[in-house]
């Protein structure tokens, strides 16, 4: 579990000191019932969401990229500004960190360049979504990447951003935070950190080990 530890030395504090990292609070996420999904949103998105129980609410988005490729390293959500006293690898129901190899993690695979963080209930959305759109165009139906994902990444000019907030239901106010991973394809874990109470602080995925 060398990982973590390179995680609570970059990020058990409100800031990350690194030369090789350059970071962006990019916006806010909203979750509504506090059950957290990371996923490859196109490939994995019946992903089950992490055991934690989240906060339910706003919440602050961070990207930190690796300085020298331009590629992101990590996502962060903040929950709280109270202390860290423990790092915890992110589990879902089943998942046993016993069971585990030295240096073996759990996470979630990624195939399509994309990975993302949302609530359970905006994952439902988003299948739901990618069923209308299915049910609805039939044979003309390319994938919910080309017909919800895509304008959110790129238009007539070009790649738009790294990273895009997404609403999969006009009725449901949760979104997705949808972004490029790392140098692309692998497999990713995540990182909560907690305070004194047992209680979420922040959580991170690592997509390039920056020590």
């Amino acid at each position: 579990m060398t990982h973590i530890e390179n995680i609570k030395k970059l990020f058990s504090r409100d800031f990350v000191e690194s030369p090789l990292l350059e970071s962006f609070e990019v916006g806010k996420i909203y979750l509504s019932s506090g059950k957290l999904v990371a996923c490859d949103p196109l490939i994995t998105n019946d992903m089950l969401p992490f055991s934690t129980e989240f906060p339910k609410g706003e919440f602050s988005v961070t990207l930190h990229k690796e300085r020298e490729s331009n590629c992101v390293a990590y996502a962060e959500i903040v929950f709280n500004a109270k202390e860290i006293v423990d790092w915890k690898l992110a589990t879902t129901a089943g998942q046993n960190i016993k069971e585990l190899a030295e240096e073996e993690v759990f996470g979630y695979p990624v195939e399509s360049g994309m990975g993302c963080f949302m609530d359970v209930d905006t994952q439902h959305s988003l299948n739901e979504l990618e069923q209308k759109l299915y049910h609805n165009k039939g044979g003309d139906f390319m994938g919910i990447y080309e017909e919800f994902f895509h304008e959110y990444f790129f238009d007539e000019n070009g790649a738009i951003d790294q990273y895009a907030f997404l609403k999969p239901s006009e009725l449901h106010p949760g979104t997705i935070f949808a972004f490029e991973t790392g140098y692309g394809e692998g497999f990713y874990a995540s990182y909560i950190a907690y305070d004194k109470d047992k209680s979420p602080v922040k959580i991170i995925t690592e997509f390039i080990e920056i020590s």
